[in-house]
């Protein structure tokens, strides 16, 4: 799991908000939209540079562009008070549905303050407006003084969005930003009509259902034993690399080493998984990249992705023939961010993964989770891969301050289920209204869909956690799905055998009531026949 409610909040980032397939985004009578078509552009040179752009605080720079001509500057004085300064100009919506772009300029600062907010600081923005919902997708740029460099990042429009724009200026900050050669680049069309499923969706398993936990990469055989033989759980989600020691994984090197030591646990646990009954899926929880300074991220270096695809080949030579691997999941919430306009985005490099595996090992599930972060919104925004047995995945924390409440924050403010959260009234029904997009993809492409985690924090009042993984599960159930629970003997705040006291780390002396409504599940569960 990674901290996936407030990425989203940080970036604004907003899936696609319509149901079923888009027709071909076009202007007017205008042709389908292409991959590469280039639908704005400003170098604020000409004789009308700023035409189209509001009435704002920006001001052009004469001889200040990037290799010389005009740019945009926006500026505010030390020491004034918080305030914004910023211009924007339309983008064609219209043209644009259902697409994912590449927003892309060159950006330099002089003596930019620190941010206040994580989302202030110097705006390269576009919202975007579709029915009831508001995004504000934008670029993560930093502080102080930096010179001319070119920054990109992609965003994905709602196939029923109805106005977007381009913001460019400063937030809550003080200092100079210039802005010069903006484009916004067509790097993915909509997605083509559907053909109808045929036949029943692949599973990868010919059990009637997969109910299990995710695991600690550091269980040992008796936690294994007892999720397998005393609760009857069939599946584990087993983490390969997790969150400690943060290392530098743009340092290939030291990240095949911390890799090596992981698949080396995994090694010695797919036989324990075996004994006990569980199958398990493989999950690279921290690929490479993943924590790296920019031009060494996984969606900024073509090395750091040429290194992945090489990790899924290594991993399923290393595995094609366990009894005990039930599925591949290529990478945990994956995150663009910035997107460099000359690597893969996730849609092209789960591709190529897949594929990779699909050379080695042509029988096994290959899960892949949609971007933004593997939420249930981030699926339409998903293409089905061209490369058989492929299992769809989602995480479930929705509505996130409920299920985090005092994970990142001070706990004071608290939520109950069923209650009002993020300005809405939570309960099954909205359960199932936020898990719409994926029941909506399944029936569309006729495919699987594995729930690699969900869960809320024990202390949630009043027994709140018990409830909505009551209503989760039992949504889950009608849909077909399988599932894991967040977390099995991983860290305390998940845990379903501890009590709801947060100062009380200890496991309950009785089950809890979420420990029984996982067991009462997995009671129907049958075991693999090895």
């Amino acid at each position: 799991m990674r901290n996936t409610f407030l990425a989203a909040a940080i970036v604004g980032v907003l899936a696609a908000g319509a149901s079923g397939e888009a027709p071909p985004a076009t202007a007017g009578g205008a042709e389908p939209v292409k991959v590469g078509d280039v639908v704005f552009t400003a170098d604020f040179d000409g004789p009308a540079p700023l035409e189209g752009w509001s009435a704002g605080a920006g001001k052009l720079a004469a001889d200040a562009g990037q290799g010389g001509g005009r740019a945009l500057l926006i500026e505010r004085p030390a020491g004034a008070p918080p305030a914004s300064a910023f211009v924007e100009a339309p983008l064609p919506v219209e043209k644009v549905r259902g697409c994912t772009l590449i927003l892309s300029a060159s950006v330099k600062a002089e003596a930019v303050s620190p941010k206040p907010q994580p989302w202030n600081g110097i705006k390269f923005m576009a919202p975007t407006v579709a029915g009831e919902h508001r995004a504000w997708a934008q670029a993560e740029l930093g502080t102080g003084t930096f010179d001319w460099q070119r920054v990109s990042w992609q965003t994905h429009v709602p196939r029923d969005a109805s106005r977007m724009r381009l913001v460019l200026g400063l937030e809550n900050v003080t200092g100079k930003a210039w802005f010069d050669n903006v484009k916004v680049t067509v790097r993915r069309p909509p997605a083509a009509p559907a053909a109808a499923p045929a036949g029943p969706a692949y599973t990868g398993h010919a059990l009637p259902r997969l109910r299990g936990a995710m695991v600690s990469p550091d269980a040992k055989e008796e936690d294994l034993r007892v999720l397998g033989r005393e609760w009857n759980a069939n599946l584990v989600r087993w983490q390969l690399c997790g969150f400690k020691p943060r290392i530098d994984t743009g340092d290939l090197a030291a990240y095949d080493a911390f890799l090596e030591s992981h698949l080396k646990r995994l090694d010695a646990a797919l036989p324990l998984c075996e004994k006990h009954g569980l199958l398990a899926v493989v999950d690279l929880h921290t690929g490479p990249g993943h924590w790296a300074p920019p031009g060494r991220s996984l969606f900024t270096s073509a090395a750091c992705q040429k290194r992945f695809v090489e990790i899924w080949r290594q991993i399923a030579r290393r595995y094609k023939d366990s009894r005990a691997v039930w599925g591949y999941d290529l990478l945990n919430e994956p995150l663009e961010g910035a997107v460099a306009e000359d690597v893969d985005d996730w849609q092209g490099l789960a591709e190529r993964a897949a594929r990779a595996v699909r050379e080695i090992d042509p029988r096994r599930a290959i899960i892949v989770e949609p971007a933004p972060g593997g939420s249930p919104a981030a699926l339409a925004n998903l293409r089905p891969l061209p490369v058989p047995h492929i299992v769809y995945s989602i995480h479930m924390y929705s509505p996130g301050i409920f299920t985090h409440q005092g994970v990142h924050d001070d706990g004071k403010r608290t939520y109950v289920y069923p209650g009002a959260a993020e300005g809405r009234q939570w309960d099954k029904a909205a359960l199932e209204a936020a898990l719409r997009p994926v029941a909506e993809f399944q029936k569309t492409y006729g495919v699987h869909i594995y729930i690699g985690e969900f869960g809320a924090v024990r202390w949630a009042p009043d027994s709140s956690a018990g409830r909505y993984l009551g209503d989760l599960v039992a949504i889950f159930e009608a849909r077909g799905w399988d599932w894991t629970y967040h977390a099995f003997r991983e860290w305390h705040g998940w845990s379903a055998e501890h009590g709801p006291d947060r100062a009380d780390t200890r496991p309950a002396a009785q089950p809890t009531d979420r420990q029984r409504l996982l067991c009462e599940w997995f009671a129907g569960n049958q075991k693999p026949r090895w």
